[in-house]
């Protein structure tokens, strides 16, 4: 496909402190100077490195779910892409990420999570590949 997939098999561990306070979303508390532990985000996103990769986003059809043009998407293929979840899809030989829908007649969509995208459907002939399960998401804001 010729888009770049990094394996966090690959990923140096670095850990950063983790503040053992919370930060309010709401009005302004009095910062605790307390670091209750580190913390690898390698070891929050990732629970099965060898069936891990990342992969960019491009557009925003997935903006009601909070996946933004460039996030980078941690992507687990050893996770069910059960009916609900936030995939990476190969549709027709092209990628693309969307919610999986399953219905009880057998049927399968992928719904943007953007108004003005259609879910996809799959007539006879209309190949759909999943290449994984999106675990986490990683925006710069």
């Amino acid at each position: 496909m010729g888009l770049p997939v990094w394996s966090a098999a690959d990923a140096a561990k670095m850990t950063l402190p983790l503040f053992g306070c919370r930060v309010p979303a709401g009005f302004p508390s009095p910062a605790d100077d307390f670091i209750e532990q580190s913390l690898d985000l390698n070891d929050l996103l990732i629970t099965n490195p060898p069936a891990t990769f990342f992969i960019r986003v491009a557009g925003n059809s997935m903006s009601g779910a909070g996946i933004f043009h460039n996030a980078l998407l941690v992507v687990d293929r050893s996770l069910k892409p059960t009916n609900g979840r936030i995939v990476v899809a190969v549709v027709d030989g092209e990628l693309t990420v969307k919610r999986l829908r399953r219905y009880r007649d057998g049927r399968v969509e992928l719904h943007a999570e953007n108004p003005d995208f259609k879910p996809l459907t799959f007539a006879e002939g209309r190949e759909l590949l999943i290449w994984g399960v999106v675990k986490a998401v990683v925006q710069h804001v």
